[in-house]
């Protein structure tokens, strides 16, 4: 699974200022605040050279001032309301806010410090009063409401009336038609969940960046190479640092089984106890969540939230766990056999534990595919992945062709930007890409944009992906894992669906989808790293220039099933755990999130020890601090989509301009502007099935 986690929670951007600074630009005159005109570089794109870290503050303040204006102006009108005067002016009410926001919320997760940290922690629960206050306003919704219950006389274009419909069915899923005790009640419970969902980030960032494993001993990183060893080393000690999920990737390759264990223990238990406890954020917010969903109507927060979705309803949900969950573990035990048999070949004698699985899944894939990741990554060196397989394959499929820029300014050193044309030579839009590891990024990867496309405004999309992959030492090269160029695939395909947004609407534009439809775009571009033409093109030996060989290209293929039970239980795990904490009513009282992990696990049939959930709920960004809560399944359910889909074109010619056309036209250009079942149903011809799926990851 890739992650990350795409539309996260607020996060401030830090470029430079310190407090003296941030308290005196907080003053300063707005008329000159650079967020707040209107960028001269093209596409719109910030002017990374002129914005500082003390600019955000008095830009969102303001933005979210002018929006309240335009609110106002909006239900203080006598006249009819009509699309033009209530739908179109809501709209347009945000647009400086998004402007200042789209930056202030993306960057800051690749490069934060403890100013931006203060200024995240006390604009949360502004940003939740700000919604708020639109979202739960009566006179506005009465406007909404006059216009949604015309809508089908209303002279409009069929994309006019799906946001008339978007907006009448987001505003009653916040609230509106609550009384307004009840929606007081509601803006006490969201201001305090946004609140805690900060503090939950604030704090796994630390739990993470500091709670990493240091060793004195060289001896214990054996295994590692001499530049691995180096990159790690801090004044005479070597420091592993964690990734945000369970398993770390050193755990692979690091032979010392005590210092295997050490690294575990130091991630599964990062945030569960002493100064990173985010136990008590956790129970606090699923139980508030819990009873906001009571208050809208609804037994559990994720029936709430799963309005909407290609899902629907939790038990949907649940039953899609149901199918996976027995061809899953019976694949698992068979790995686990594997395994065990493998350590006691080496002559050990113990049982194979969690820390264990990934390094001696390693050795079995070597034994039994003859796969060495060494061996491998030399073909994979990061930017001939992106040029020369990233973009080539969007070429092939699209049209669409990349020319590198220099002269754009970014907000760090390591991002480079692309600039897209169509086929036929008009411009697309800008690209930039932040694939490096460091302290101020948070873990994970990830999409988003600085610009949404949006004919209205006149805005042609500038998207980001990020990444984590270690930085390499200077003059080094940058050589990847075939999973991290699987990454690089997948949030590209993620980019594709914003850059192809087709809309006159930003707020519908692109990626702005439902959760279990906005990780499609991505899943199903994974498909083409392992394309023969695309693999050929841009896996060549960064010293020899010698393509990958046809034997280790099949290698990897067939190494491709390897593992599956194992990734598919680590993905159910946490996916169920999702559903689980978002399926307990108000009423419930749960006291310790260890237990109620481990009756949710067995409630589910997911108990086994050697395969620990992807994330335990303590460090569970996606859902305390990133957007996901009840969504986590979005991504076996869009796996699904994207393996149908692929499917499709196996059936059609493959890598086609036809096909890629297709695709574009009826999927990644087509936004949120109607109901996902019948989008793919459009593209495909058929309903999704989840037999590709599951032959693909050999579970059949």
């Amino acid at each position: 699974m890739k992650k990350y986690i795409t539309i996260a929670a607020s996060i401030l951007l830090v470029i430079s200022c310190n407090t003296k600074e941030a308290k005196k630009e907080h003053t300063m005159d707005l008329s000159k605040n650079p967020l707040l005109i209107k960028s001269t570089l093209e596409y719109g794109t910030p002017d990374f050279s002129k914005i500082k870290t003390a600019h955000f503050l008095p830009a969102i303040l303001e933005g979210m001032k002018l929006q309240n204006e335009a609110i106002a102006k909006i239900t203080e009108n006598t006249e009819t309301p009509t699309f033009e005067n209530t739908i179109l002016a809501l709209e347009e009410s945000s647009k400086k806010l998004d402007d200042v926001n789209s930056v202030f919320s993306g960057l800051a997760g690749a490069h934060t410090n403890d100013t931006i940290k203060a200024n995240q922690k006390e604009l949360a629960p502004k940003f939740s009063k700000h919604s708020d206050d639109i979202l739960l306003n009566t006179k506005l919704f009465e406007k909404i409401k006059t216009v949604y219950n015309n809508v089908s006389d209303a002279n409009l274009d069929a994309e006019s009336k799906h946001l008339v419909k978007e907006y009448f069915k987001n505003f009653s899923k916040a609230g509106a038609n609550l009384s307004e005790e009840k929606k007081d009640k509601l803006k006490e419970i969201n201001s305090e969940i946004a609140s805690l969902s900060n503090d939950f980030g604030k704090k796994l960032l630390d739990a993470s960046k500091k709670g990493g494993l240091v060793i004195t001993d060289k001896a214990q990183l054996k295994g590692f190479s001499d530049e691995k060893i180096s990159s790690l080393e801090k004044e005479g000690k070597y420091e592993i640092q964690l990734v945000n999920t369970t398993q770390q990737p050193a755990l692979q390759t690091l032979e010392n089984r005590a210092t295997r264990k050490e690294l575990f223990e130091k991630s599964i238990h990062r945030s569960d106890a002493g100064e990173y406890d985010t136990s008590d954020l956790v129970l606090k917010m699923t139980l508030l969540r819990a009873e906001k969903a009571q208050i809208l109507g609804f037994n559990n927060y994720a029936s709430w939230s799963l309005q909407g979705t290609m899902a629907g309803t939790p038990d949907k949900v649940f039953d899609m766990f149901k199918n996976l969950i027995p061809g899953s573990l019976e694949k698992a035990g068979s790995e686990i056999k594997e395994i065990q048999k493998e350590i006691n070949k080496e002559g050990e004698d113990f049982k194979l534990a969690g820390y264990d699985w990934n390094h001696y899944a390693e050795k079995v894939r070597k034994s039994k595919y003859n796969l060495n990741e060494d061996e491998v990554k030399p073909y994979f060196e990061m930017t001939n992945v992106l040029e020369k397989g990233v973009f080539y394959a969007a070429t092939k499929l699209y049209g669409i062709t990349f020319k590198k820029r220099t002269d754009i300014p970014t907000y760090h050193p390591d991002v480079v930007v692309y600039e897209l044309f169509e086929e036929d030579g008009s411009k697309l839009g800008l690209f930039f890409g932040d694939y490096y590891a460091r302290d101020s990024k948070r873990g994970g990867a990830w999409m988003s944009s600085f610009v949404k496309q949006s004919k209205l405004r006149n805005q042609k999309p500038v998207i980001y992906n990020v990444c984590n992959s270690p930085k390499p030492a200077e003059g080094e090269p940058a050589l990847i894992s075939f999973d991290e160029v699987e990454t690089m695939f997948h949030e590209f395909g993620h980019a594709l669906h914003g850059f192809f947004g087709n809309q006159k609407y930003a707020s519908i534009s692109g990626t702005s989808t439902a959760r279990d439809f906005v990780e499609f775009p991505s899943q199903f571009n994974e498909n083409w790293s392992t394309h023969p033409e695309i693999l050929n093109n841009y896996a060549i030996h960064y010293k020899t220039g010698e393509v990958i060989p046809a034997a280790l290209l099949k290698k990897i293929k067939d190494a491709g099933t390897f593992n599956q039970g194992y990734s598919m239980i680590e993905n159910l795990c946490s996916s169920s755990l999702d559903m689980k904490w978002h399926t307990i009513s108000a009423n419930d009282k749960i006291e310790d999130v260890a237990k109620f992990e481990t009756e949710a696990l067995k409630s589910m049939k997911l108990n086994v020890s050697e395969i620990p959930p992807r994330y335990r709920s303590t460090y569970f960004a996606h859902i305390f601090s990133g957007g996901y809560a009840a969504g986590y399944y979005s991504y076996l359910w869009t796996e699904m989509l994207s393996h149908d889909a692929y499917g499709w074109f196996e059936e059609n010619g493959l890598l086609t301009r036809e096909n890629g056309q297709k695709f574009r036209e009826q999927v990644l250009s087509k936004g949120n502007t109607m109901e996902y079942a019948e989008m793919y149903k459009a593209f495909a011809g058929r309903d999704p099935e989840a037999t590709p799926m599951l032959k693909a990851r050999g579970l059949k």
